[in-house]
């Protein structure tokens, strides 16, 4: 089968050349649509393809990426971001893909790490319909946040794209192009509102993001991850105005769409911890332990299942007096992180040096 890879960019000349080196091991054409670059992204491009493009910026990121698929020729087609790499053995396993990957398959998921610990371990991650079939004519939707809206034959692939680092500014626009819309009377969808609550949350918007956060939630038969990640985020809005219950209730609500992830059994543990209840934050931390972990294709937020609940209960139990259990979490949270700061502050309060 042959691939087209379609992009987007505008002023990616820190990391483009990255991603394209990447990319030219195992695809067969490479479709590049600009949106209004100032800087070399352009010339960049040109010497990977000849196949660029100009496209005026109408805040809607899915209309550019459709643009994109449209120049497409291959039989299927991959979009990355331009910060996105992909290391030696994944671009193996790529190039074995495109070798065996059943005729059938209309859609292959790939997962796609985007969290990372201070060593560079990936701590966060989720699977993103990365590779489809071109004669499909599937269409992006959304303008901000936008996702592919798939049918057919979909599976999921051990193979991995990384979000590589880049330098980021502080960037309003996603909220811009949210409150654009809200004032021109566009209904968003439960995926827009969603989002929308996200980017009020992080640009400091608290009482906005909650009323968004609120409103998601009442929509009936919404997507699992997508409600249970509100859960938690709307908790977090409700912690920081001090109100408490409030946060705990909206995290006790994600359990009535799905057993209980571990970030937000940590999440109820740590409003235990912090009201110096100590047996309840020791219980809940633990329970994490026991619990199955998921295996679709939403977000797995990898240090809640292991790590971070083994730092707390070390700590927990070396309070109340319990050393030999403490030692046993430490141990257990060393051999997950062996260089980690926290784990090595830990290592020379149990075994101070002579």
């Amino acid at each position: 089968m042959k691939i087209s890879l379609c992009m987007i960019v505008k002023d990616e000349e820190e990391v483009l050349a990255r991603c394209l080196d990447c990319a030219v091991q195992f695809v067969d054409e490479i479709v590049l649509v600009d949106t209004g670059s100032s800087d070399n992204t352009m010339e960049i491009a040109r010497r990977y393809t000849p196949r660029v493009y100009e496209f005026q910026w109408i805040d809607d990121f899915s209309a550019a990426r459709n643009y994109a698929f449209s120049k497409a020729t291959g039989d299927y087609i991959l979009w990355l971001d331009a910060d996105d790499v992909v290391d030696d053995e994944n671009i193996g396993k790529l190039e074995e893909l495109k070798e065996s990957m059943d005729p059938e398959v209309d859609v292959a998921m790939l997962k796609y790490n985007v969290g990372f610990d201070e060593a560079g371990r990936v701590n966060f991650s989720y699977y993103r319909e990365r590779l489809v079939r071109r004669s499909n004519n599937y269409r992006w939707q959304e303008p901000v946040h936008e996702h592919i809206a798939t049918w057919g034959t979909v599976r999921r692939y051990d193979i991995a794209i990384t979000h590589g680092k880049k330098k980021r500014s502080y960037s309003r626009r996603n909220l811009e192009i949210y409150q654009k819309q809200e004032r021109e009377g566009k209904e968003l969808s439960p995926r827009a509102i969603y989002y929308y609550a996200r980017e009020l949350r992080t640009h400091g918007l608290i009482d906005e993001a909650i009323s968004r956060y609120e409103q998601f939630l009442a929509i009936p038969g919404v997507w699992v991850e997508d409600y249970i990640t509100a859960c938690g985020d709307l908790a977090g809005c409700y912690r920081s105005q001090g109100r408490t219950q409030e946060a705990m209730e909206r995290l006790m609500l994600s359990f009535s769409r799905a057993l209980p992830r571990a970030e937000i059994c940590c999440a109820i543990a740590d409003i235990y911890r912090e009201q110096n209840d100590g047996d309840k934050a020791e219980f809940w931390y633990k329970l994490v332990f026991s619990l199955p972990r998921p295996t679709g294709t939403g977000f797995l937020s990898l240090d809640f299942w292991d790590y971070i609940p083994h730092m707390q209960l070390c700590v927990l139990c070396d309070r109340r007096g319990d050393r030999r259990q403490a030692l046993e979490h430490h141990t257990a949270a060393k051999a997950l992180k062996p260089d980690d700061p926290k784990v090595l502050y830990n290592e020379a309060y149990f075994f101070p040096a002579e």
